[in-house]
Formats: structure tokens, sequence, C-alpha cells
């Protein structure tokens, strides 16, 4: 189960860095093509794509560093919750294949989460 965790917390990693970045950095670019990022103000992007960035190094940091490694189980829980938001936007949208994604996204984080907190905890 450890090293599901690990492989899930490392490509949820990447996804969601890659997210964040997108977010943060290339905003202008990529809202162009995507109706439903007319949705949210800009700021609000912006604060969820630091958000992302901020988890995506909470949910390897603390684990592999074994400082606080339930700080990673919560960085996975931020991003669940995070991926409701996204579900609601693109359900407003009719995007249905970012919505299935996003629940997809928002139900791995819970299962990471969970399994960081119950199943296979890092002491």
């Amino acid at each position: 189960m450890n090293s599901t965790l690990w492989v899930l917390q490392i490509l949820a990693a990447l996804v969601y860095g890659a997210s964040g970045v997108m977010k943060v950095f290339l905003f202008d670019k990529v809202s162009q093509d995507v109706p439903s990022f007319n949705a949210l103000p800009k700021s609000v992007w912006t604060a969820l794509g630091v958000l992302e960035l901020v988890c995506v190094v909470g949910l390897i940091v603390p684990a592999a560093l074994r400082w606080h490694p339930r700080l990673s189980a919560w960085a996975a829980a931020a991003l669940a919750l995070e991926s409701l938001v996204f579900v609601w936007v693109h359900v407003q949208h009719r995007e249905i294949p970012q919505i299935v994604m996003s629940g997809v996204l928002g139900l791995v984080m819970a299962f990471i989460a969970y399994g960081r907190l119950v199943l296979a905890p890092i002491n």
C-alpha cells in the first residue's frame, strides 16, 4: 500500500504541478481556448494555481523527509476539496470530459489523504 500511495503522490504532484504552473504563469494563453476559465476571476484562478503548487510540495516533501508527514495527507485533502470547485465550474459549462477528469482526480486525492492518514501513515 505504501508503494501504491507513493506512486499516486508522485503522479498527482506532476499533474497538479503542471496545472498550477498553467494557472499562475500561462493563464492568459490557456484561458482563450477554455470557456470555463471565464467562470471565475483571474485572481481566483491564480490563487487556485498557487494552492496547487503549495500542495504539490506538500504531497512529497513532508512525507519524504519524515517531517510532519501528516502534511502530505492534508495537502491531498486540500486538492480533493479543490477538485469540487473544478467540478462545479465545469458543470456550469457542460464540459463532460473535464467534469470526469476533475472528479477522478478528486477521488484519487481523497484516497491518498485517507491512505496517508489511515491505511499507510508515515511515521
